[in-house]
């Protein structure tokens, strides 16, 4: 086994701010778009990947991986947001197996009438407080980590823990 590298006090402050952070705000986020809407935070962040496509409709696995959740806690939150109208499912005539997640006209237009107050929350909490050089500093940061997630995921590392190699003898 090998060594642990515990993390240094400025690498920790590092980590946690960057958890606390992401923790407080997509908690305020959350509870402001439920208050503002008739959404919840996960109808939002399902919606939104949908409408980033061209013609509002992901695989299943597809929107999984936008917005890195297991399948059955999307499988779950699409089936809620069918029963309400958001979003619909349609055959992939491709695969039998497989259906689009579609957003439908009512999901656009709940996604269209809360993505302003969204926006503003977004700008007012986390845009405006930070300088320019600031947001490239945390855009090119978060880049580099979601390679190395991309780059986990296309080794098979989809469980979060790392696969021990085995000797080689």
């Amino acid at each position: 086994m090998t060594e642990v590298r515990w993390l240094d006090e400025h690498e920790q402050r590092a980590w946690r701010a960057l958890q606390f952070m992401q923790l407080r705000l997509s908690g305020r986020l959350a509870a402001d778009v439920a208050a503002t809407s008739d959404l919840s935070y996960a109808d939002y962040l399902v919606l939104v990947a949908l409408s980033d496509q061209p013609d509002g409709r992901a695989r299943l696995f597809e929107l999984a991986e936008v917005l890195g959740w297991e399948k059955s806690r999307l499988s779950h939150q699409v089936a809620r947001m069918t029963g309400r109208g958001l979003v619909k499912k349609e055959r992939c005539d491709g695969d039998r197996r497989g259906a689009f997640v579609v957003v439908s006209a009512p999901g656009r237009r709940a996604i269209e009438a809360a993505a302003p107050h969204h926006v503003a929350m977004v700008r007012r909490l986390f845009i405006d407080p930070l300088t320019p050089g600031e947001l490239d500093a945390i855009t090119s940061a978060a880049e580099k980590v979601l390679a190395v997630l991309d780059a986990e995921a296309a080794d098979g590392h989809h469980d979060g823990a790392r696969r021990q190699e085995r000797p080689r003898t």
